[in-house]
């Protein structure tokens, strides 16, 4: 039987949401569900931060900006008594090196479980889609050990339109699903990619296993399995 002292002892998911809210909505589902699939009661905490404002320190490359503006969110979450940290979305990683040194809350880097993914995955030649801060940096340079392809300049400027505004809205629109099945297909065929990473995690809002006809590899899905094993719940 569950006992509150048992509740207050065990981890406590601060989910730093508002970095793309149909983002945030998708871990706090899938994570529910598989708390539920094993029966235990799932401990969440939630804040909300601005997308715009985010979006406006990444553009001008403010990394200590956005790692102040993300700090005082994780303040909040430990506050509500938060463990550890989860930012739902990869364009905020940018920051993570000025976030680590300052953050009051250990925080699952995302991109470090996608790379450790990867390598264990065997995939050595893979494509980023995602916001163009996350393409044109290759992931923030911590891919080591995998060739990233570059795609073009217009499909990286319609890779990076079209994620910013699913991000936004949460709607999935049919000419951007398309485009990115078309193109993922012609980096397949011209770059002999063995797969292209959703570096953005509202893809899982427009992708999943049933609708996604390319091989890929879903950076939400293995971020969220690190964070159920922190969660103690696998």
């Amino acid at each position: 039987m569950t006992t509150i002292d048992t509740l207050t002892q065990a981890p406590v998911i601060g989910l730093l949401g508002g970095l793309g809210v149909g983002a945030a909505i998708h871990y706090y589902r899938e994570l529910a569900a598989q708390h539920d699939d094993y029966a235990q009661p799932m401990n969440l905490v939630m804040v909300h931060a601005s997308i715009a404002r985010a979006t406006g320190y990444a553009t001008r490359g403010d990394r200590d900006g956005l790692a102040r503006y993300l700090a005082g969110f994780l303040g909040q979450l430990r506050a509500a008594g938060a463990t550890f940290g989860v930012l739902p979305a990869i364009t905020p990683h940018l920051c993570i090196e000025p976030l680590q040194a300052i953050t009051p809350l250990p925080l699952i880097d995302l991109t470090a479980v996608v790379a450790d993914h990867l390598r264990q995955r065997g995939l050595s030649r893979v494509a980023l889609f995602g916001t163009r801060f996350v393409v044109e940096s290759d992931m923030y340079g911590r891919l080591e050990g995998v060739d990233v392809v570059r795609p073009r300049a217009d499909e990286i400027t319609f890779i990076h339109e079209a994620y910013t505004q699913l991000a936004h809205s949460g709607v999935v629109s049919k000419a951007h699903y398309d485009g990115f099945v078309t193109l993922a297909a012609t980096l397949q065929r011209r770059e002999a990619i063995e797969a292209v990473v959703l570096a953005g995690t509202d893809f899982a809002v427009m992708f999943n296993e049933s609708n996604t006809p390319f091989p890929h590899v879903d950076c939400t899905r293995a971020h969220l399995d690190v964070i159920m094993q922190r969660a103690g719940s696998s």
